[in-house]
């Protein structure tokens, strides 16, 4: 068995605002895995400025994955537990070693026979481009779209107030997503504003790391809160335990990219169910190749919720895609 690396630059269609500020391009770096005449694809797809693997050993890492390739899985898993993104892309290459093809996890999805709901996402930015997005996403049929808040908030309320007064909330599910960008006494205030709404969920209203803080708003919010960010860098799942009996979220969001691949992801909805709390699954900016992936593993979790999936149309270099978009339902190209 041999493997090795190399990085690509996804480039932006137009400047997406979020939280990390305006990005023009995004790093990844795509793992192959050769055996016997086969090969298999992953992504690393490291998220500068947000994974806790965003450090000066990546590459290093990476090189060492490529020389130990052969060695044990759970000696790598354990080896790489700090590295989330390349545990990811090495999880991907072997899955796609075994089954060939573009195929991660072979499914009824796979076969091109179901789908899956994701929701619409609205990037930041001015009212009116934000408000272009919104109509273009209602005129492709979506029913559920997540606005990214938090930078101008009195603005950002004024849309969601138009938005309800025009749907009902049986006629779109609107998220909103702040990305830690309100302090808790704002939060509060924000909260109650968003239940006057019928808003479905908040993810991360303040700042990740406040676990009592974050404790409070969950306890007496009367809008859904779902956790982020404040799963990243959480590794141990003694830890991860201990974080939802603080919080006691409403919902957690998985990003198998940022919280340790499709292993890590499967810990936390394992204990999620435990305490009869929701999640859904949500890329982080991947190429087709991740994403692909991520789509595949999502299906098999059988969630009934609309998933925060891209559809790989944010790139101008990006690589073939296996996805499909029917309105808001995501389809594999048999």
């Amino acid at each position: 068995m041999k493997a090795d690396y190399q990085q690509y630059l996804l480039k932006f269609k137009r400047p997406s605002g979020t939280s990390r500020g305006v990005l023009y391009e995004k790093e990844t770096f795509i793992l192959e895995i050769s055996e016997n005449g086969n090969k298999g694809i992953g992504e690393c797809a490291i998220f500068r400025g947000l994974s806790i693997d965003d450090r000066p050993d990546y590459e290093s890492k990476l090189e060492w994955l490529c020389e130990n390739i052969q060695q044990d899985f759970n000696f790598l898993k354990e080896e790489l537990k700090e590295f989330p993104s390349i545990w990811f892309g090495y999880e991907q290459a072997v899955l796609n070693l075994k089954h060939g093809g573009n195929l991660y996890f072979p499914s009824s999805f796979t076969e091109g026979k179901s789908s899956m709901m994701i929701n619409g996402l609205i990037w930041m930015g001015d009212i009116y481009f934000m408000e272009e997005q919104i109509h273009e996403k209602l005129s492709e049929g979506f029913h559920c779209i997540k606005l990214k808040i938090g930078v101008d908030w009195k603005s950002e309320h004024s849309i969601l107030q138009k938005l309800r007064r025009k749907f009902s909330k049986d006629e779109l599910e609107l998220r909103v997503d702040a990305n830690g960008g309100f302090s808790k006494d704002e939060a509060k205030i924000v909260l109650q504003q968003l239940s006057d709404l019928h808003i479905h969920s908040i993810e991360q209203p303040i700042k990740a790391g406040d676990w009592n803080g974050m404790a409070e708003l969950c306890a007496e919010t009367p809008t859904s809160i779902a956790l982020d960010e404040e799963l990243i860098g959480i590794i141990d799942v003694n830890k991860k335990q201990q974080l939802l009996e603080t919080i006691k979220p409403q919902y957690i969001i998985l990003k198998p990219s940022l919280i340790g691949g499709f292993s890590g992801s499967d810990e936390w909805v394992s204990l999620a169910d435990q305490y009869n709390i929701g999640w859904w699954v949500t890329s982080a900016l991947e190429s087709n190749i991740g994403l692909n992936a991520i789509a595949q593993y999502t299906y098999l979790k059988n969630s009934k919720m609309p998933q925060g999936l891209g559809t790989g149309g944010l790139f101008t270099n990006n690589f073939k895609s296996d996805l499909e978009l029917k309105g808001d339902r995501l389809f594999f190209k048999k």
